[in-house]
């Protein structure tokens, strides 16, 4: 592809030669003469002057570099549809393998893929377009809207609802119970029955091996557009708003409300019936047991606001200067004190 061409399908502004022919994308530390690059972070600023890429992608307002660049305002969103331009996933024909075993009272939308070992339970309802890989399973009663891609071992437990364009990428649960458990008279723990189901909304991306637990009563309910990644625990009775982020190893306890555009990023943990609000970002490891407000930055555990938390940080690493600072001050009270006690009547007790 020329690089006028790929301008004009990025809607980007080109300074450079809109003749030269591309091949790809990577890293800007990688991307050699046929391939483009980004920049959306001001750190990586001096490599674009030094990138072997034949063009770049940066903000409006970029310096002029040495290299071709494709300005336009959100240049890492530029990249990634840049690169589907020239990387194209597997495809799938559709088809039920002769392995895959699918219960007759199950309704198949068009064009749907069933791979090697995939199981469709009874009155499960797939949408057109779905695909289903290998040791994939669906549970009784479980609807799965347009374009529904699971990957290989990915689990969809009874009843489950999920929307448009979802995707479950490897070892992903959806439905499994609740951590729930009561301990009778006896002191014995006593599994309570997790009734609810899960409902994902549409383009909700479920990473590989993270679990979204089904309720106890009610639902367990994921928001439109939120993706969830790796190795998440989202639990039972929980809900999570539209478009937001959990990262990975982020752990939500039972019954938590996460709002919409927020970001959890790594090993965050929410303590059960705490509430993020809209927009809110938890930064990674940051531990929470009670209540954050709409767009608040939160730190530490327990959580923070963030930037007392930076300046929090920053004086705990000088914690042992600090006390051995101390330390030094107090021994030299206690010895001006010990002089005084010796003569307690000072200068005027000489000329007494």
């Amino acid at each position: 592809m020329k690089l006028g061409e790929l301008a004009s399908r990025l809607g980007a502004e080109l300074r450079g030669d809109a003749d030269r022919e591309v091949t790809g994308v990577k890293g800007i530390e990688e991307a050699g003469p046929s391939e483009i690059t980004f920049v959306a972070n001001p750190r990586y600023t001096a490599l674009a002057r030094s990138t072997r890429a034949a063009a770049v992608l940066v903000e409006p307002e970029f310096q002029e570099i040495e290299a071709a660049t494709l300005r336009i305002r959100n240049p890492y969103h530029a990249f990634a549809r840049a690169l589907a331009f020239f990387y194209q996933p597997p495809a799938y024909p559709p088809g039920i393998h002769a392995t895959a075993i699918v219960d007759p009272t199950a309704e198949i939308g068009e064009g749907a893929h069933i791979g090697a070992y995939a199981v469709v339970g009874e009155r499960v309802r797939l949408g057109p377009q779905a695909t289903l890989l290998p040791h994939v399973v669906l549970y009784a009663g479980v609807q799965a809207g347009r374009r529904f891609f699971a990957h290989a071992h990915a689990v969809v437990r009874e009843n489950c609802v999920l929307g448009d364009d979802v995707t479950l990428e490897n070892g992903a649960i959806v439905g499994a119970d609740g951590f729930g458990f009561a301990k009778s008279d006896a002191g014995v723990w006593e599994k309570i029955p997790q009734s609810g189901p899960v409902r994902l909304g549409s383009r909700v991306d479920v990473q590989a091996n993270a679990c979204v637990d089904r309720a106890t009563v009610g639902a367990t309910e994921i928001g439109d557009g939120t993706k969830i990644d790796n190795l998440v625990q989202v639990g039972h009775g929980s809900r999570v708003g539209e478009n937001t982020l959990l990262c990975a190893q982020t752990g939500l306890a039972g019954s938590s409300v996460v709002g919409s555009n927020a970001i959890l990023a790594g090993q965050v943990g929410v303590a059960g019936h705490c509430s993020v609000g809209d927009g809110a970002i938890l930064t990674a490891q940051t531990g929470i047991s009670h209540d954050i407000p709409a767009g608040k930055m939160v730190s530490g555990s327990p959580g923070f606001d963030n930037k007392l938390w930076l300046r929090a940080v920053a004086i705990f690493q000088r914690l042992p200067d600090l006390v051995k600072r101390l330390n030094s001050l107090e021994a030299q009270l206690k010895a001006h004190e010990g002089k005084q006690g010796s003569n307690p009547g000072g200068e005027g007790g000489r000329d007494a």
